[in-house]
């Protein structure tokens, strides 16, 4: 939003006292949804600072039919009225929740808009695909896996992963069966021995390589992760 002026000592008593009705117009709109028997949650009761209107923010499961509940909260409160249901990774940068690092969630604190994370990225940076590690407070795909992506996009470039089909120093042929992206070590089993060696990737010469799917062999439960 854009500087209109320095704030003046009335402007910050308005301020004051925009949070004191607030705080007060949340406990009656939680009396009225229950009135109602609305099937939401409310998150947070925002004034404009000159009181013209009131931002009622929810989050629900379905979409939620509040024209009722508008009209008693605008014969309360005698200003506009307006209510908005937001998404679950809203609702946890609205309540400043911690995330799985032990620190504020990256939402709430500095990130400005949600980049898109899907599940390609936990396979690239060798993540466990178990929900409980890889998503955050609100239940959606961790947004740090988008930090480091574009690194571990430019390390795969020259490193055979897992299924490739690779020749070895000695000439034979082989399957990559682990790679370790970052140290650039692979473990291949001979197509002949069936030995399991382990070798810098500079030592091998790929001659098929694997693609990565980001829908092959993905629990429901993950894939349910990504949706908005």
């Amino acid at each position: 939003k854009p500087i209109i002026r320095i704030a003046t000592p009335q402007d910050k008593v308005q301020l004051e006292q925009n949070k004191l009705k607030e705080k007060n117009a949340f406990e009656i709109a939680v009396q009225k949804i229950k009135k109602h028997n609305l099937p939401m949650n409310l998150l947070e009761v925002e004034y404009t600072f000159d009181r013209s209107k009131a931002l009622f923010y929810f989050s629900a499961d379905n979409r939620i039919d509040f024209r009722d509940l508008v009209k008693d909260l605008a014969t309360v409160f005698k200003t506009r009225i307006e209510l908005r249901q937001i998404g679950v990774r809203d609702e946890a940068k609205m309540l400043k929740c911690f995330g799985s690092c032990g620190r504020q969630c990256c939402c709430s604190t500095f990130l400005s808009e949600f980049k898109p994370v899907t599940i390609k990225m936990a396979k690239d940076q060798n993540l466990s695909l178990n929900p409980s590690k890889i998503s955050g407070a609100c239940g959606r795909l961790m947004c740090c896996l988008n930090y480091e992506q574009s690194a571990y996009e430019e390390l795969w470039k020259d490193t055979p992963r897992q299924g490739s089909i690779v020749k070895m120093p000695n000439g034979s042929d082989g399957t990559v069966i682990d790679a370790n992206v970052l140290t650039g070590t692979i473990r291949v089993i001979a197509s002949d021995t069936e030995a399991i060696c382990t070798f810098n990737k500079n030592e091998l010469k790929v001659i098929k390589h694997a693609l990565l799917s980001d829908d092959n062999n993905i629990p429901k439960e993950i894939k349910s992760l990504i949706k908005d």
